[in-house]
């Protein structure tokens, strides 16, 4: 008997993909990270090279964007788990894709301006945090609890995938189309995404049980206490914390790196950042097998360890040789292989030991507790970029990050994981 294709062509392409609904939500969740990766860099770009903006106001923008997570992180769990998961995954995507048409609009009508920006990455945040919070949960129903790191391996492919190709493209949109109307094709991912997703049918897990809303804080708590009465989900919650406070120093900061410190043009900063593409899809590859060899909790904190090796190679990096380019695509491939081996088993080890009924507070206040740190991060890298420099400013951020990744090799008992728990 002739075996289906995907069979053939290898573990990525396993019975996951039989399933119609994994499809349709890979493949939107596939379109809009090629999408988010114009914006991830014409945003920041626009502030830079069109606005002229300073290291801190880059810093506001970078916080502006995490702030949602910290407001409103907790009260999104309890929404989730008392709604349908499907069309809150493509209100989010809309209510993106309106935000960041304010972008070029102003822009076209020469209105464009920091607080613009400020106000574009606030909602597009908002819209991130919600339709995120709402995709894993719905995911998770979909594919079963026994298909996690499969999936979510699929998920890093599609978004190595997209840091693949997506700078190359962005950074050529945005030479060709200026930054801010490049996010116009960003923009139309988003509606292109809810437009799929329409598509799905409703499933016997997508209609929650009526419940009141006077008992928001008491579900709140329930999420905050389940993860502070499991020892391995607190210890991710403040390793993490302290690991996206460096991130969002680094995010202030490296755009502006890449085009004052390192004079590089939007095309080479997007050639640049494609590296990033080669390490999710390095990782995506080897998850598996390196769970097996080594254990998991072994390859989530060498992850966090390596980021920060990543953010000391960039430090180094300088500009005006034929190896700036490489060094730093080099350097930006480790940090996104690291961060991709700790994420996908992340989210596979914080969905499997979690129950049914408080996975949606549970994701949502995971995502509180460890992104709350993150407009603290982009304030603070960006006013380290103006009292010492950019460069300086990655240096203090690799060094701590190397410091981080030892405590928790040595205090966090996420070293002790060999394999994933199969119950929640």
């Amino acid at each position: 008997m002739k075996k289906p294709i995907y069979k053939l062509l290898g573990p990525l392409f396993d019975d996951l993909w039989r399933k119609r609904d994994f499809r349709l939500l890979w493949g939107s969740l596939t379109i809009t990270h090629f999408g988010g990766q114009i914006t991830f860099l014409a945003l920041p770009l626009t502030a830079a090279l069109l606005l002229h903006a300073t290291p801190f106001q880059v810093g506001m923008l970078t916080a502006l964007e995490a702030l949602p997570y910290t407001l409103f992180g907790l009260f999104v769990g309890v929404l989730v788990d008392r709604s349908r998961k499907l069309p809150l995954i493509i209100i989010a995507d809309i209510g993106r894709g309106l935000a960041l048409l304010a972008v070029p609009a102003a822009a076209w009508f020469g209105m464009l301006s920091m607080p613009v920006l400020y106000i574009v990455g606030f909602l597009a945040g908002t819209g991130g945090m919600v339709g995120w919070a709402a995709y894993q949960v719905f995911m998770t129903e979909r594919v079963g609890r026994e298909n996690l790191v499969q999936a979510n391996s699929k998920i890093a492919l599609s978004e190595s995938s997209a840091q693949l190709i997506g700078p190359g493209i962005a950074g050529v949109a945005i030479e060709w189309l200026t930054a801010p109307f490049a996010i116009f094709l960003d923009a139309c991912t988003f509606f292109i995404s809810a437009w799929m997703l329409r598509s799905i049918h409703a499933g016997p897990k997508d209609t929650p049980k009526p419940r009141g809303w006077t008992s928001v804080w008491r579900e709140i708590g329930e999420g905050l206490r389940l993860i502070w009465h499991n020892r391995l989900l607190r210890s991710i919650a403040w390793g993490l914390g302290l690991w996206n406070l460096l991130r969002h120093m680094y995010l202030a900061v490296i755009i502006l790196f890449a085009t004052r410190d390192l004079a590089l043009t939007p095309g080479n900063v997007g050639l640049a950042w494609m590296g990033g593409g080669v390490g999710c899809l390095a990782a995506a590859f080897v998850a598996k097998r390196a769970n097996k060899r080594l254990g998991v909790g072994a390859v989530m904190l060498g992850g966090i360890f390596l980021t920060g090796i990543a953010w000391s190679a960039l430090a180094f990096t300088q500009p005006g040789s034929v190896l700036t380019i490489p060094l730093l695509a080099g350097a930006i491939f480790a940090y996104d292989l690291g961060g991709t081996l700790f994420f996908i088993n992340y989210l596979s080890l914080r969905q499997a030991v979690t129950p049914d009924h408080l996975l949606g507070r549970v994701i949502s206040t995971m995502i509180f507790l460890t992104v709350a740190t993150a407009p603290v991060g982009s304030l603070l890298g960006g006013a380290l970029g103006e009292i010492v420099g950019l460069r300086n400013t990655l240096g203090v951020t690799a060094i701590s990050g190397i410091v981080l990744g030892l405590l928790l090799m040595r205090l966090s008992p996420i070293s002790g994981i060999r394999v994933l728990p199969q119950h929640g």
